[in-house]
């Protein structure tokens, strides 16, 4: 089997990038869905959650490495924000790309993000540009 060169996740040659969406408004994750399928060129959905704790347990089931190769992420949640899924995520996959969005970001939110190591923060009003983000992040 041939593998992709500089991938975090050893993804063979030619199978599409997964992606796990976590929001906890099915019609975001619904419209994060189409994006992705529609226009995300290279891009599949392997899963979806509807708040932090799920989105964990799906993160795992969709292991052990390579997780998902790009988690899009809600901060605002209930059980755990995406800032704490992300920080459960990264101590024990430092590597794993994470997509941060909400409707509410700030310069607080910009900074835990950074400091975290998550790959992006974007607004939910940029949604549309999420096809281009996935590309730049999955070739960083």
């Amino acid at each position: 089997m041939r593998y992709s060169v500089g991938a975090v996740t050893d993804r063979p040659l030619g199978r599409a990038a997964s992606t796990l969406i976590v929001d906890d408004e099915l019609d975001m994750r619904t419209l994060i869905r189409l994006v992705i399928e529609l226009k995300a060129e290279g891009f599949e959905v392997a899963g979806e959650a509807a708040d932090g704790v799920e989105a964990l347990e799906q993160w795992r089931e969709l292991g052990p490495p390579p997780q998902p190769d790009i988690v899009v992420l809600d901060n605002r949640m209930p059980r755990m924000s995406g800032l704490e899924v992300a920080a459960t995520i990264l101590e024990q996959v430092p590597e794993q790309r994470i997509i941060l969005y909400s409707a509410h970001l700030n310069d607080d939110v910009r900074s835990e993000a950074e400091r975290l190591g998550i790959r992006r923060c974007m607004s939910k009003s940029e949604i549309q540009l999420l096809p281009e983000v996935l590309k730049e992040i999955l070739n960083s």
